[in-house]
């Protein structure tokens, strides 16, 4: 099935990273070149990039070789490359890191030639796209539908109106009631999805002031006082963001009638979940309907001693027959415009995902572009006091007031570092 393109409207949606020598590859004139190319998460991913760097030595010689580090060591990895001469030829990575980015190339004519999301495109000072969107996530809501349906509770489609937060708790609570389900809802402990819900309530985050400082907004904070509502070990388990037991896992058991996650898991539970029937269903608005948009940066390096090659590797990714089967492989929402992919699993998922993301209010993009904004800054945030601060209240060691407070100062200590 051929899932529509993403439209104007969900391309304003998305709108709303000097050492010499080193050793990225290599470009000798007896043999053949070798490009290292640094991500985390791609052999979880059905194996995309590896695919094509396998096609694309097969076309033209080049041997990508693909190195897949943990995610929590990719940002350590990319560091201690940059202090030590070591960078690779390029990576995807999670953030445009201050210690790295003076050492990037110019994708800006990639950028332009193969139609990447003009939205998603965030250019420096020297008007230089040094980043580009390695593709394109989303937050979403799996069901599972067999609890659903034993239970008669119905829920909305594609083309439905969306429901409150209200009407979803409701519901959930007639599930477990009806069926016995160990919980009604999980929701990954997450600071890029607790932002959606925040956004979903009204609120547009934790943003800048006038006077320099960070603040979260009214709105926001009505949503975490209705978040903690939802950690009572009834509804929701507060295992999951207290001791950070795996929300996937649950709602992979069978047990859980409902999973606040994101388009990523969608590959893995079409392989994986063979018990019970699993749906992607609207998300809540309330009033507000938001998604929540995140990326990759595909980044390529200087002084490498094989920057023309990387280029051409770029390039030819980038293409649309390329870009394509990259995103059908590995189950992405592509970041390129007009692009139609045919997913071979599941494509009323990533339908529902490309629905959300139309339907969305603006702030759905600010997390992906601002941190790149600030990356190009040299600002960055080394942790998450969202996060953490909303984790100090779930287990009352604050209260509302003083989280808030608290989300605010430590986020502008951060920036300030």
């Amino acid at each position: 099935m051929k899932l529509r393109t993403l439209t104007a409207a969900s391309t304003l949606v998305v709108g709303a990273l000097v050492l010499t020598a080193c050793s990225g590859g290599s470009a000798d004139d007896d043999g053949p070149v070798t490009l290292e190319f640094v991500l985390s998460g791609d052999a979880n991913q059905g194996g995309g990039y590896q695919a094509m760097a396998d096609r694309y030595e097969e076309e033209t010689g080049v041997h990508v070789e693909i190195v897949d580090v943990p995610y929590e060591d990719l940002v350590t990895r990319l560091r201690s490359g940059a202090q030590a001469g070591d960078l690779p030829a390029l990576a995807r990575a999670s953030e445009v890191d201050p210690l790295w980015e003076s050492q990037l190339l110019d994708l800006t004519t990639v950028a332009e030639e193969r139609d990447v999301m003009e939205s998603l495109l965030v250019p420096n000072a020297d008007d230089q796209v040094l980043a580009l969107p390695s593709d394109l996530t989303a937050v979403g809501l799996f069901l599972n539908t067999t609890l659903f349906d034993e239970a008669g509770v119905e829920y909305p489609g594609v083309d439905d109106e969306p429901w409150t937060w209200d009407e979803l708790t409701a519901a959930l609570h007639e599930v477990k009631d009806a069926t016995g389900a160990r919980y009604g809802m999980v929701m990954d402990a997450s600071a890029h999805r607790l932002r959606s819900f925040l956004y979903q309530f009204g609120s547009q985050g934790v943003q800048p002031q006038a006077d320099g400082t960070w603040a979260l907004d009214e709105e926001g904070a009505t949503a975490l006082e209705y978040f903690a509502g939802l950690n009572d070990d009834d509804l929701m388990p507060r295992s999951v963001w207290l001791s950070d037991e795996d929300p996937s896992a649950m709602f992979k058991s069978g047990q859980v009638a409902a999973y606040y996650s994101g388009v990523w898991q969608v590959t893995d539970f079409s392989q994986n979940i063979t018990d019970f029937e699993w749906t992607t269903a609207l998300m809540p608005a309330q009033p507000t309907r938001a998604t929540n948009l995140g990326t990759n940066w595909m980044v390529a390096f200087d002084g490498t001693g094989v920057e023309e090659e990387t280029l051409a590797f770029v390039d030819w990714l980038y293409s649309a027959e390329n870009y394509a089967e990259l995103s059908q492989i590995s189950g992405f929402l592509p970041a390129v415009e007009g692009l139609d992919v045919t997913y071979e699993a599941d494509a009323e998922a990533f339908d529902m995902f490309y629905a959300e993301i139309e339907a969305s209010d603006p702030i759905a993009g600010d997390q992906a572009t601002t941190a790149l904004k600030n990356g190009y800054e040299g600002r960055i945030l080394d942790y998450e006091p969202l996060k953490d601060e909303t984790v100090k209240y779930l287990n009352g060691e604050q209260d509302l007031e003083t989280t808030v407070r608290e989300i605010g100062e430590q986020t502008t200590e951060a920036y300030a570092d």
